[in-house]
């Protein structure tokens, strides 16, 4: 069974061709995890669309921590996780909302917090026969945001994107809807 990441910009495709990898792998047994919290319209918006194009047939749980634990629960064939940015942000603001205010120490032990939440989520990927297909957004390519938290989650989120990319056995960059091939476990370069 295979760890997959597919990451991106905004809108480029990601969750669509997730989808159609989990149908691939999984078929009608797959469990979506959901990761966001609709606090506006806009995320319900989002989230009815999401939920309206997946099969009917997929299980769906609504979680940001405590993944390890659900992979491990479930009979399914396929897992697909939308969307690991998501939830770095959850699990970041849950632990704090404050973040203006803190110093390197208390990024250090939230980052701490988030890996272990990771890991356990590559952990479980990697003890269970099915397949784990990671979406999630690629941070670290656009403007260095101007605001403390904005550039304390795009630093953690790369370094756990980092996490999952060097223990994925398939990751693909998704630009303009194309999926491009850039790790395959098979062809490894290094």
């Amino acid at each position: 069974m295979a760890l997959i990441m597919v990451t991106g910009g905004a809108r480029s495709g990601k969750s669509q061709f997730a989808e159609s990898l989990a149908m691939k792998y999984g078929g009608y047994s797959v469990l979506y995890i959901a990761t966001s919290i609709p606090f506006d319209d806009e995320m319900k918006e989002r989230v009815r669309r999401h939920k309206e194009r997946r099969p009917k047939e997929w299980d769906t749980v609504e979680a940001y921590n405590g993944i390890r634990d659900i992979i491990r629960s479930i009979d399914k064939k396929a897992v697909l996780l939308d969307c690991l940015t998501v939830m770095v942000s959850n699990l970041l603001l849950e632990i704090d909302m404050t973040w203006e205010e803190k110093n390197l120490e208390d990024v250090d032990r939230a980052e701490e917090k988030i890996s272990a939440e990771v890991d356990g989520l590559i952990t479980a990927s990697k003890e269970n026969d099915k397949d784990v297909i990671i979406v999630t957004n690629e941070v670290g390519m656009g403007l260095v945001p101007e605001y403390k938290l904005g550039r304390i989650f795009r630093d953690i989120s790369g370094r756990m994107n980092k996490k999952i990319a060097e223990n994925a056995d398939y990751v693909y960059f998704m630009v303009s809807g194309i999926p491009l091939e850039i790790k395959n476990k098979n062809n490894r370069l290094f």
